[in-house]
């Protein structure tokens, strides 16, 4: 009989701002989602984005800004009384307040703004992104320990079994029933199966350490993870077109290589706003003044006073080729992202069409994983009891035992694996990935 070893879920709830005593997979995807540095500089940069988006929209508006320039000029000057030189200091200076406007241009302005909008969006996708592919990262980390727990449950039984077949033979040996090679060869048995039991708990270690370290959490703090109760490995697969169109209508890289297109297109309008005229408005007020008294210092501050409004148009005539040189070179990027959208989408139904054959193999390794294991472990007890009372001897028990380990092992990996591909491709049509 094929025996089925209950997994029993732990509590892992945790105060805010503390960690976890025990990690989910929630928990830890939660936890990756707030705390990654890779996923803290996109949201960074996203910010940046929406800082670059503020600037763009107030170009439109009118600047401001105050002038005050004083000075203080020395010289020498002659003196009328008596005709000499003199040594003489004057301090004067000029104060104004200026402000211009940018009525026309082209549309770069309008067309500045609406691309920085796209680009805070791209900016978002690109987070998007970027989360999905650490949850997948996290998750099959996860199951490769769940899939390192099981084995060493399973060659803990063996080892077990091997020293019951050791104790036994032992026995038989000492009363003479049992030849010594037969209980050497047992012996050599168990202490393989040991040490097959110390690489299966140093697996387990490796691969608690690749989870822990996804997360980037610190080396001192302790890590357990939550065994699930049960472990979905079927279920019913979406037709693959269905859900490859499925991906590539919500799939956060393809939207964001689609904006990437429009991005660079606005690129082109904002290059042929170069050809364009340019027309903007201008206001100041202003006055100056130089060394006298008080009251003078007033008259001169009422009768310098200026103000000052106009427009100023500008007609592009010959820029060297320049505006011409970035139009081109903006339609080359509008055909670069088209080839960027095009291969996002080629690798996304690629990856897609992978993960669906990855299941459809993981699930049929699993149903004949299930028969096989069945077998070779009945064999295996009938050979065990036969060698209890001598029927059978130690090469043909060792033999079905290889073959129950390795089929144990078959039927392990097989389990783990149709349960991470079948999430895998969910999670590739929207599905949260759950255990």
């Amino acid at each position: 009989m094929l025996r089925v070893h209950p997994l029993h879920a732990q509590d892992s709830t945790a105060l805010p701002g503390q960690l976890p005593p025990k990690w989910d997979l929630q928990a830890c995807l939660d936890y990756a989602k707030a705390n990654n540095i890779t996923l803290n500089s996109y949201r960074l940069s996203r910010l940046s984005s929406e800082q670059d988006l503020l600037l763009s929209r107030s170009a439109v508006l009118p600047d401001l800004s105050a002038n005050v320039s004083p000075s203080l000029t020395h010289a020498k000057e002659i003196d009328t009384a008596n005709g000499n030189f003199r040594s003489r200091l004057r301090f004067s200076g000029n104060t104004s307040l200026n402000s211009a406007v940018t009525l026309y241009n082209g549309g770069y302005l309008r067309n500045d703004i609406l691309q920085k909008d796209l680009l805070v969006k791209v900016a978002g996708l690109d987070l998007a992104a970027a989360e999905n592919d650490i949850t997948l990262q996290i998750t099959q980390a996860y199951l490769n320990i769940l899939l390192a727990k099981e084995n060493i449950v399973y060659v803990k039984d063996v080892v077990a079994t091997s020293e019951a077949q050791v104790q036994q033979q032992q026995q038989f040996y000492n009363v003479g029933s049992v030849a010594l090679k037969d209980l050497i060869q047992l012996q050599a048995q168990l202490a393989n199966d040991k040490y097959t039991l110390v690489t299966a708990q140093n697996t387990h270690r490796q691969n608690v350490l690749v989870l822990k370290q996804l997360l980037q959490l610190p080396t001192e703090t302790p890590f357990e993870i939550v065994e699930p109760d049960t472990l979905m490995g079927y279920a019913l697969l979406t037709p693959l077109l269905e859900a490859q169109k499925t991906a590539l209508a919500i799939r956060p890289e393809v939207k964001s290589s689609e904006l990437g297109v429009q991005v660079a297109e606005l690129d082109v309008r904002k290059a042929r706003a170069g050809y364009l005229p340019a027309l903007s408005a201008g206001a100041g007020i202003g006055t100056s003044y130089a060394q006298g008294d008080y009251n003078t210092f007033l008259k001169q501050m009422d009768n310098n006073f200026y103000q000052q409004v106009g427009l100023t148009l500008s007609v592009p005539i010959f820029s060297r080729r320049a505006n011409r040189v970035n139009e081109e070179k903006a339609k080359i990027g509008v055909e670069q992202a088209e080839l960027t959208l095009q291969n996002t989408r080629i690798n996304l139904s690629q990856e897609i069409e992978r993960a669906y054959i990855n299941v459809l193999n993981a699930q049929g390794q699993y149903d004949a994983a299930v028969e096989q294991l069945r077998y070779t472990q009945e064999s295996y007890r009938i050979a065990n009891e036969q060698l209890k009372i001598g029927a059978a001897n130690t090469v043909e028990v060792l033999q079905q035992k290889n073959l129950y380990i390795q089929s144990m092992q078959s039927y392990i990996q097989a389990k783990y694996s149709a349960a991470l591909y079948v999430r895998i491709y969910d999670f590739y049509r929207g599905v949260p990935v759950k255990l």
